[in-house]
């Protein structure tokens, strides 16, 4: 599982740019839609040398960049849309915490994508961060992903009213599409836990109390990741009380509250979960504790049938010339005799009593 490291980061100074994330070996891509509710162009393999003749400000913008490699094609692109070097730090610096910043007319915001990863209870992280500015919406992944397909298309076949709206509300809709993927993930941890929590009731090895210890893991991974996501919603939600930044319209903001309430439902989700898994842990130790309790009944029956019988043994055992069951001739089988009756005697009364 790719850890977000929020205290352990690289130490890299704040303007010193360099990617700090794990696809080292992605090539940079750009792609370009610039759109109205009338008009759309797009422009597959952008070049960062046009982007002065392909950029309408009289209309929605939307860069998106795949791998975060070639630091001069960052440079080059923050150049043209005046872009602070410190914001481009915080880009190419995975090891950040979720965040939202505003400087001048420029909206800064980061967010980390959370999935599945496969087969295994394992979850990837990917960030991806979002810089919006005079209707161009800017963003930037580690990697080229199928987040947004879904809203490439909505673009193109003039569906919904991405069209009809601004970059604001296009970083509202790609946000929402990153969301799903905490949904996602958060579902397909519950159904594990499910699965887990049938297979404690079977068996309650050691590799159950592992497994419940991983998920612990990736519940808590989900809410460091979850957490501040619903600090930066927040603070998006209270710009419009601000009167200041004007780079959301009046009427989208409604769209990040809603976006907001869905991360304070994730993290209601969250520890409703972990209380789940709790109670699994819990049940494997009640289990355990159940398991060897029944061990140690048995093993007390036993020892208690074998007492009297190890005190009749050890009183024919002893070395004294004169004992008159020695000269009797059907002493073993009367002494034998005996024994098995208080077996049987005391195995009916123990089962009587309801010890066994």
């Amino acid at each position: 599982m790719r850890k977000i490291k929020y205290k352990k980061g690289r130490k890299i100074q704040p303007y010193n740019l360099e990617y700090t994330g794990i696809h080292k070996k992605t090539d940079s891509e750009m792609q370009l839609f610039v759109y109205d509710d009338l008009n759309l162009s797009e422009y597959q393999d952008f070049n960062v040398f046009d982007i002065e003749k392909c950029i309408d400000y009289q209309k929605a913008n939307w860069l998106n960049i795949h791998g975060l490699n070639n630091i001069d094609l960052l440079k080059k692109v923050g150049f043209y849309f005046k872009i602070d070097d410190f914001m481009l730090a915080d880009i190419l610096n995975t090891n950040r915490r979720t965040k939202t910043e505003e400087q001048h007319d420029v909206l800064f915001f980061n967010i980390k994508s959370l999935l599945p990863a496969g087969d295994s209870d394992n979850i990837c992280a990917e960030q991806i961060s979002f810089l919006i500015k005079e209707g161009v919406l800017i963003s930037f992944q580690e990697k080229r992903s199928d987040f947004f397909t879904h809203i490439r298309e909505r673009i193109r076949t003039h569906s919904g009213i991405v069209r009809g709206k601004k970059a604001d509300y296009l970083l509202y809709i790609l946000l929402d599409s990153i969301m799903e993927n905490f949904y996602i993930t958060l579902e397909n941890e519950e159904d594990k836990i499910e699965e887990l929590i049938d297979l404690t009731k079977k068996n309650a090895g050691p590799i159950i109390l592992e497994k419940i210890e991983q998920h612990r893991d990736n519940f808590n991974f989900l809410k460091r990741a979850i957490t501040p996501l619903r600090d930066s919603l927040y603070d998006i939600k209270s710009m419009k009380d601000d009167n200041v930044f004007n780079v959301i319209e009046d009427e989208n903001f409604s769209f990040y509250s809603r976006l907001h309430q869905k991360s304070l439902e994730l993290l209601e989700q969250i520890e409703s979960d972990m209380s789940t898994l709790h109670s699994a842990s819990d049940f494997y130790f009640s289990a355990q504790s159940h398991k060897m309790n029944e061990i140690m009944k048995t093993l007390t029956v036993v020892s208690a049938i074998f007492i009297p019988l190890t005190f009749i043994v050890g009183v024919y055992g002893m070395n004294f010339k004169y004992m008159p069951e020695l000269e009797y001739e059907h002493g073993y089988y009367t002494v034998v005799g005996i024994m098995i009756l208080i077996v049987l005697g005391m195995l009916f009364y123990f089962k009587k009593r309801n010890w066994f």
